[in-house]
């Protein structure tokens, strides 16, 4: 199953909502893994005809789906550092009124977003769901480093080698929650680490 019903939290938390069609001339839609699944699910033959589709397959094969759904433009990325070029470049040259649809991993959406919000396009004009892994991007707010997919509470920064806790607060700015280290008071203090969502 690839859709998650998130828990209510803090207000800083991402809310993600379902992808639908809205009227454009260009539209953008940039996925990872699972999120191909979302696309599928809103794309039409005339919506397609309008659509540069990015996507990271993150070890999944909905690449070919994807090409069978005739967008006007593809791109299959390995990961998203190595797609952040075109996807800056496609916000660059986009015109005004360009649609923007992310979906499939929170890491990809928020880092997706912020790109998207530094081209111009205001936060509340992009629309997200989240498909596939609940697996976290992670700032550890002691070192400043960005783990990628946490999915244990707690986890060991892959920077410095703290034991932080997982928070529900999101940067938007950063496009990842924040981790706290949970045994600064009483070294050596740790909890079994958990599923996030457990």
């Amino acid at each position: 199953m690839s859709k998650f019903e998130f828990p209510p939290s803090i207000r800083s938390r991402p809310v993600y909502g379902t992808l639908e069609e809205r009227p454009g001339k260009h539209h953008l839609m940039i996925a990872d893994a699972e999120g191909a699944e979302a696309i599928m699910d809103v794309a039409t033959p005339e919506l397609m005809a309008k659509t540069h589709i990015i996507f990271i397959p993150r070890g999944t094969d909905f690449a070919g789906k994807l090409r069978g759904l005739n967008p006007a433009q593809f791109y299959e990325g390995p990961t998203y550092q190595a797609s952040v070029q075109r996807i800056r470049r496609v916000l660059q040259d986009a015109h005004m009124g360009l649609q923007v649809y992310l979906t499939g991993t929170e890491g990809l959406m928020g880092q997706a977003q912020n790109e998207a919000m530094q081209a111009g396009i205001p936060h509340t004009a992009i629309q997200t769901e989240h498909r596939g892994s609940t697996a976290r991007r992670m700032q550890c707010v002691h070192c400043k480093g960005i783990t990628e997919d946490v999915e244990t509470d707690p986890f060991v920064c892959a920077h410095c080698g703290l034991n932080l806790f997982v928070r529900d607060h999101y940067s938007r700015r950063l496009a990842a929650y924040q981790g706290v280290c949970i045994d600064a008071e009483d070294p050596g203090n740790v909890p079994a680490p958990k599923g996030i969502y457990e």
